[in-house]
């Protein structure tokens, strides 16, 4: 094991509420290009905001699509009817970070984690914590008696997980998604495996009622692996990604997790179930939280 993978185990194990922040945070949001928008770069000599950068001068940059002002975003800041509760929840909607009490510059929130050379909100709709929910949905590899498999080298079991693969070519991914204003995280974490995990959009009455059936009983076992920032490329200086992201684990050789019939769909392009390994090459952050779930579980990793 690389002595990076052994400090994220380390890390994992030390944390027990997940409020350590994981060890890649801040890399894949200070560099290259802006997601959708290739003739924007970032520029980013120092990501802390506590190490001087003089010659620090993001490219401010709203997509298009936030622009046009949808109902789930934030109306533009020289709009004036926008006025913002920040730090806490304003209205229906939650502008709490997992992260603590953020960093109010200019009238506009600060990204707690540092520069990332851009400012504005880029693709994301709110100014200041954007939040999701991510399930990890998990299942012992067997054979085809029931027996889990071992790997060769650390003799620990494989796990597996369902991913999917995002549509907008961000890669493979856990099927996480937004929480609606006034959401809470369980309806979120259920509604997004539905729709991306099962298409459920595309279901008859009587095939939904019976996802929502085993989706309940699966989904009441939910354990937290991780709460706090996410290291996206949409982040910018002013908007940010935040998760909370439970493991949903089925450790008999027989259950809800063989009967789910797994179908891509809303913005996913296909599914799979998918061996876990540090090989893993994840949107985002998300090989870190499958990384916490192995942990969790004392799987290969």
């Amino acid at each position: 094991m690389s002595k990076v993978c052994s400090a994220r185990l380390a890390i994992s194990i030390l944390t027990t509420c997940l409020k350590i922040p994981m060890a890649t945070l801040h890399t894949k949001c200070a560099m290259g290009t802006y997601p959708r928008a290739d003739h924007i770069a970032r520029t980013v000599a120092q990501v802390d905001w506590n190490v001087q950068e003089r010659d620090y001068s993001p490219v401010d940059y709203t997509a298009p699509v936030i622009l046009k002002q949808p109902p789930w975003a934030d109306k533009m800041p020289c709009d004036p009817g926008f006025k913002a509760a920040w730090n806490t929840l304003d209205g229906a909607v939650d502008r709490r970070s997992h992260e603590g009490e953020y960093t109010i510059l200019e009238s506009l929130p600060r990204n707690p984690h540092g520069r990332t050379g851009i400012v504005g909100r880029g693709l994301l709709g709110r100014f200041g914590p954007n939040h999701a929910a991510d399930p990890v949905v998990t299942r012992w590899k067997r054979t085809s008696d029931g027996k889990k498999i071992l790997h060769e080298v650390s003799k620990l079991p494989v796990l597996q997980f369902v991913s999917i693969l995002r549509g907008d070519g961000g890669g493979w991914a856990i099927p996480g998604g937004m929480v609606d204003p006034g959401e809470v995280v369980s309806q979120t974490l259920r509604r997004e495996f539905m729709e991306e995990a099962m298409n459920s959009n595309d279901m008859t009455d009587e095939q939904k009622q019976r996802a929502v059936q085993q989706i309940t009983d699966l989904f009441k076992k939910g354990v937290d692996v991780y709460r706090g920032y996410v290291d996206d490329p949409r982040n910018t200086d002013n908007a940010w990604m935040e998760t909370v992201a439970q493991n949903f684990h089925q450790d008999e050789a027989e259950g809800i997790l063989t009967e789910l019939e797994l179908s891509a769909g809303d913005d996913a392009a296909a599914v799979r179930w998918q061996d876990v390994s540090s090989e893993l090459k994840l949107y985002a952050s998300h090989a870190d939280i499958v990384n916490k779930t192995v942990t969790r579980l004392a799987a290969h990793w």
